[in-house]
């Protein structure tokens, strides 16, 4: 089965991303892929820049957002969540997401999308899980399954045949310990899952530029011992072939 890539972050994603949107579109283009998303934390700002080129390069575009989501009912904590647009309703719906949030739940310099807003505003959007940053992942990864259930089931009601299972293979720690719960828990759900790679940047040789870059945005120094890596050189714009290779079984 061919694969496209759901989750791209750009250099638009200010914090975190290194990689141009016209990088973005070739390496597509030079895979046979036959479309990409791009998913920049909670913004669109490249949105148009990324239909142009995309469309040029003959690659379907795919808009997206990857946003913060309020602690569920219950929850201490916010996750991530991916929304992708399927139509012009869509579209509309997640400018108004991105534009409530920031201008009336900004936490911690990021805008919170609360969940009451999701289930007036989710016609038109495809929504991933996250992966362990998201909220299911989050409970799976605390091993409380029927947490996890209870979130997921919320999540498949508010985006009905529009919400996948997301499991990734970045090598990042708790990667492989998500993809063995959540395979189960989308099973007993009946809830289809996909394979994303979280790309943050062009290739592994692009990895030290990303960390520096990282390191400004956080005020903090690459030689900082106790410094939070939250990236891996694995994060770069993998091929179809790489990624098949990784989700053999």
């Amino acid at each position: 089965m061919a694969f496209v890539h759901l989750r791209t972050h750009t250099e638009f994603s200010v914090v975190d991303g290194t990689l141009r949107i016209d990088e973005a579109v070739d390496a597509a283009a030079a895979d046979g892929q036959a479309a990409l998303a791009i998913t920049d934390l909670s913004n669109l700002f490249g949105a148009i820049k990324f239909y142009s080129a995309a469309r040029k390069a003959g690659v379907k575009p795919i808009i997206g957002a990857d946003i913060w989501l309020d602690p569920a009912p219950g929850e201490k904590v916010a996750s991530r969540l991916v929304l992708l647009v399927q139509d012009r309703q869509g579209y509309l719906n997640l400018c108004e997401l991105l534009s409530r949030g920031w201008l009336l739940n900004t936490q911690r310099a990021q805008a919170w999308i609360k969940w009451e807003w999701l289930a007036e505003l989710h016609s038109g959007l495809i929504a991933l899980s996250g992966a362990e940053h998201g909220a299911v992942g989050q409970a799976l990864m605390a091993q409380d399954t029927p947490r996890a259930h209870e979130i997921a089931a919320r999540l498949a009601q508010l985006f009905p045949n529009r919400f996948y299972i997301e499991l990734q293979r970045a090598g990042q720690p708790g990667n492989e310990a998500h993809v063995r719960a959540a395979v189960p828990l989308a099973a007993a759900l009946a809830l289809p899952v996909v394979a994303t790679h979280p790309v943050q940047f062009l290739t592994p040789e692009d990895f030290e530029a990303h960390e520096a870059r990282v390191c400004v945005a956080e005020g903090e120094t690459l030689t900082n011992p106790r410094r939070v890596k939250r990236f891996t050189r694995e994060q770069y714009f993998k091929s179809q072939a790489q990624m098949e290779a990784l989700f053999a079984d």
